[in-house]
């Protein structure tokens, strides 16, 4: 069997790696010629824990191949995933100029049957565009060529992607076409061996479906953050909250984590889109529209914590950050919360020297102008504070007397929650968390 998918960037890669894994011939297509050629000669351009191994494998042994050209993935292939970007407007809504120019370019170069499938988080009624754009350029070459356009929206966690692939909680696909179906069984059959998870629903409501997921977990961050807020103000302690919450199981324990926001590349962009349709459907979502200013306003707090702390005066005092990521195991700083906080400081007179395992790179690239330190520690020295933003297990259990001893301040602002109070003061830090 032979797929092609369109679009080389995080689910993209991750999807044609799968796939080849199981046996699938696989095409990945992608008009970044230089990424192409790099990705021909193993070199990933994302971090994914596993990833690279795994593309390099399935290169190797022939099932998983590179093309900059998408009428040469296209050709001879039995589905085609689009897995493009839909980065968000000025207003908000999902900006669907790539997936309609790649629909269009599967216009001009099918001349057999082939299901078009929506990999990419795109808003309700997108398949019917890209149906649209298809069938333009078909009736401009005078052909009658059968196709599907169906939707099967990707649900994966970035730092645990190819495990969520391979081992999915649920598999979605929106279509009302007998053939359409038949070509997913074959696909997803051997992801399926233990576990019947395919659900098969509307184009419509399976487009609904991940943005309506996204925003549920995004709501589950705000809601924690806003009852983190408040048991600052109280004195309760929302670990405990938060125990005695998630041991209910209608509610759960996962995504209630408070922090210091949620950022990547999905979340804060998927709930702009939500918010965005409604409107243009003549309603608000005042839930998600609460979530949306609750998490732009949580990036702020350990910000607010550091001024108070320093009578709001950081002039000229070194600030260390750990973890610029917006989450652990991936080098995604996309709406990161360390930026914004990194911006914070450095607007109130601060200097910012950090540190990240994975990501220090793609700040580089987006010319964040901070002092990069080659490890953890490096980073504090002389510090007045340290700003904990992602917590990536290897600042989990730092050796405490090292840091009071190269800072020169003890000063610990914890914006994931993952220090206990007691050991800090017993070491001899002051400790603020969320």
């Amino acid at each position: 069997m032979k797929i092609a998918i369109i679009g080389s960037g995080y689910v993209g890669l991750v999807t044609g790696a799968c796939f080849a894994e199981v046996g699938i011939d696989v095409t990945c297509a992608d008009k970044d010629s230089v990424k192409i050629e790099n990705l021909k000669k193993g070199i990933i351009p994302i971090y994914e824990p596993g990833l690279t191994e795994l593309i390099n494998k399935n290169s190797e042994a022939g099932r998983l191949h590179f093309t900059n050209s998408v009428s040469d993935g296209v050709d001879g292939a039995e589905a085609v995933f689009l897995a493009v970007g839909t980065p968000p407007n000025e207003d908000g809504s999902a900006d669907l100029q790539h997936v309609l120019d790649v629909a269009a370019e599967i216009g001009k170069c099918i001349n057999n049957y082939i299901l078009i499938v929506n990999k990419s988080t795109v808003p309700v009624g997108t398949a019917v565009k890209v149906e649209e754009a298809i069938r333009k350029e078909l009736r401009i070459r005078g052909v009658d060529v059968e196709f599907d356009v169906a939707s099967n929206p990707e649900f994966l966690k970035e730092g645990s992607a190819i495990k969520d692939f391979m081992g999915p909680d649920r598999i979605i696909v929106g279509t009302d076409s007998e053939k359409a179906h038949d070509i997913f069984e074959r696909i997803y059959r051997p992801f399926m061996l233990n576990n019947y998870r395919l659900i098969y629903m509307d184009v419509l409501s399976a487009e609904m479906t991940k943005y309506a997921a996204n925003a549920m977990l995004a709501t589950r961050i705000s809601f924690m953050n806003d009852i983190a807020n408040l048991c600052d103000v109280v004195g309760a302690d929302v670990n405990m909250v938060r125990k005695g919450i998630g041991s209910d199981n209608r509610i759960g324990n996962k995504f209630l984590y408070p922090g210091v926001g949620y950022g990547g590349s999905c979340f804060p962009k998927d709930v702009k889109a939500l918010i965005h349709t409604a409107k243009l459907n003549g309603r608000r979502l005042r839930v998600l529209e609460a979530v949306e200013e609750v998490n732009n306003l949580q990036k702020e707090v350990l910000f607010r914590k550091l001024m108070s702390h320093y009578n709001n005066d950081i002039k000229g005092l070194k600030i260390a950050v750990w973890g610029l990521s917006f989450k652990p195991e991936t080098d995604d700083i996309r709406e990161s919360p360390a930026l914004v906080i990194i911006d914070l400081v450095k607007k109130a007179g601060g200097i910012i020297t950090a540190y990240d395992p994975i990501a220090m790179n793609e700040c580089r690239n987006r010319k964040i102008d901070i002092i990069y330190a080659k490890d953890m520690y490096e980073a504090c020295l002389d510090a007045s504070a340290l700003l904990l933003i992602t917590e990536w297990k290897e600042f989990r259990i730092p050796s405490w007397p090292t840091l009071k001893k190269i800072m020169k301040d003890p000063v610990i602002f914890d914006g994931r929650n993952i220090y206990i109070r007691k050991e800090l003061q017993d070491n001899g830090f002051e400790y603020y968390s969320i």
